[in-house]
Parts: structure tokens; C-alpha cells; sequence
């Protein structure tokens, strides 16, 4: 599942290449591309045609690009996007041969690159819906909390209510409604960066151990975004098409018996919520169970 960097470098080619476009015809090829639109694919079309995108927003995984009329006045609408296990958004050249899952087709007035939605498995959606309150956030984003990359991210609130929790610390980093954003790969790798197993307990965290925890995630966003996210096969890419190099760089993720760049010791996955999640035993020690 695409996590926060893979999102974000997909958000700048957005911003890049389609933000502030109109869109002249849209072909809906998959009808479970919108599934989530749920006034059907002719009105989807039909609200979007003649509509200008007017920029590229992000919250956790989620994407959108708010609507404008022809005079410029904000439609009160966004499309809206998820990538779901495998989707995609393309920027390609009109004459650049369909994809195998193309599910999606959107051209432009300008009659410059079209924006194409692939996906593979089908898991991620399009739709056109309500902008919200004064355009800033659709409502079906609205739950997810900003990411800690977010210059409005409060760390005293993001501490205080990370320890109230009774739950364990990987866990609550996965939860979207308290930090937008990291899943898996992310969580693990910030973990490590802390010196914290994911098991620990949240409400036994100190201030400095949440201090260094945000402070290993910040600096693994940064670092995956810095190579265009993590790609382990072809259905990650930018809208380019090109995939990200952060996979060269993780420290545990994926990196069962090899070495913890740290310490040396070996690296051990656990089962982890039916996925996996992977430490340093000796830089994580597991915490001590808690007293009946």
C-alpha cells in the first residue's frame, strides 16, 4: 500500500502537470474506478467535463484537486483520489499506447498530456464529491489526522493523546486518525530509528521516547521522499512512471538476517496483524509484559 512519500511524490507531479487545467472529455473504462462515486460513471463524467483542476492536495493517502467554472469560481466539488494496492496516475502523451489496466482517461482542453488512472487489482477509486467547508478538506478525508510533516502538526497533542492510549506503539502509529500517513514500512523503520519496539506499551512512553519517535519519522519521510518514495515492484511510480529508490536505504524493513546497520545483530520479523513487522533485538529489546 502506497504510504505517505509515495502519495506526496505523486501530489507534486499532479501539481506540476495538471494543476490548472481543463478538462475537455473523460473515459471511464472500469466501472469499480469509481465505485465510490456513487451518482454512476456518467455523472462522474458529466461533473468533471468542462471543469478546471485547480490544484493538488494530499491528506494521509488520500488525493484531491479541487474544481473551478469556466470564470474561475471555486465548484464547490473535488476530485477525488486513492490509490488503493496498485493504482496509479499517469501523465502520458495522447499518442502513448493505452495500459493494460487503464481504467481512467482524462483530456484537456490544451491538448497537452492526458492524466490516465491505472490499476491493476482495482482496490483504488475516483470520485467527484463535495469540497467541504470553504473548499479546504472533502469530507471523506476529514477524519484522518495531518501528517507530521504538516506545518499545523501540534507534537504536545500528538504526545498527550499518544499516552492516554492503552494500546501498543506500532499499532497507534498505523491508526490514521491520530498521525496521517505512515503505514508499515514507515512504521517500522521510525521504530528503529527511536531504539522502540513496536510492542511497546504507548502509556509507558516517556515525553523524550515520543520526542524521538517523531523525530524518526519525520527524518524517514524525508529521506524516502528524498528518493521518490519505496518501490518493490512496478505498481508503485510517479506520473511519470518512474519508480522510487528508498528500498536501497531501509535499515529493517524486508531485511530479515541481515545485519542492523547499527549494532550487527541480526534483523527478526514478527508476525504483525497478518503482515510483518521487523526489528533489531538488540537495538528494540521487546518490552517486559505488563502485572495482572
Amino acid at each position: 500500500m502506497p504510504e505517505l512519500p509515495e502519495v506526496e511524490v505523486v501530489r507534486r507531479g499532479l501539481e506540476r502537470w495538471v494543476a490548472g487545467r481543463t478538462v475537455a472529455s473523460v473515459e471511464v473504462d472500469h466501472p469499480r474506478a469509481v465505485r465510490r462515486h456513487l451518482e454512476g460513471a456518467e455523472h462522474f463524467v458529466a461533473a468533471l467535463t468542462g471543469r478546471t483542476l485547480t490544484a493538488a492536495h494530499r491528506r494521509g493517502k488520500y488525493l484531491w484537486l479541487p474544481l473551478a467554472e469556466d470564470d474561475g469560481t471555486p465548484a464547490g466539488q473535488a476530485l477525488v483520489a486513492h490509490l488503493g494496492m496498485s493504482g496509479q496516475l499517469l501523465v502520458e502523451k495522447p499518442a502513448q499506447p493505452d495500459e493494460t489496466h487503464l481504467r481512467a482517461r482524462f483530456t484537456f482542453t490544451d491538448g497537452g498530456r492526458e492524466l490516465r488512472f491505472v490499476d491493476q487489482r482495482t482496490f483504488g477509486g475516483l470520485a467527484v464529491e463535495d469540497a467541504g467547508e470553504g473548499g479546504t478538506v472533502p469530507p471523506r478525508v476529514a477524519h484522518i489526522a495531518i501528517d507530521p510533516l504538516d506545518p499545523a502538526f501540534d507534537e504536545a497533542d500528538f504526545s498527550a493523546r499518544l499516552r492516554r492510549r492503552r494500546t501498543e506503539v506500532k499499532r497507534a502509529l498505523l491508526d490514521q486518525t491520530l498521525i496521517g500517513g505512515v503505514g508499515n514500512i514507515y512504521a517500522d523503520e521510525s521504530l528503529w530509528r527511536a531504539r522502540l519496539h513496536g510492542n511497546r506499551p504507548t502509556d509507558r512512553l516517556t515525553r523524550a521516547q515520543v520526542g524521538a519517535l517523531l523525530e524518526g519519522v519525520r527524518d524517514v519521510l524525508h529521506g524516502s521522499l528524498a528518493q521518490g518514495g519505496t518501490s518493490f515492484d512496478s505498481l508503485y511510480v510517479d506520473v511519470n512512471g518512474q519508480s522510487g529508490y528508498f528500498s536501497r536505504h531501509l535499515a529493517v524493513y524486508g531485511q530479515v538476517d541481515r545485519p542492523c546497520p547499527r549494532c550487527g545483530t541480526p534483523i527478526v520479523r514478527e508476525s504483525f496483524m497478518n503482515r510483518s513487522s521487523y526489528s533489531c533485538p538488540q537495538c528494540q529489546p521487546r518490552p517486559r509484559p505488563r502485572r495482572p
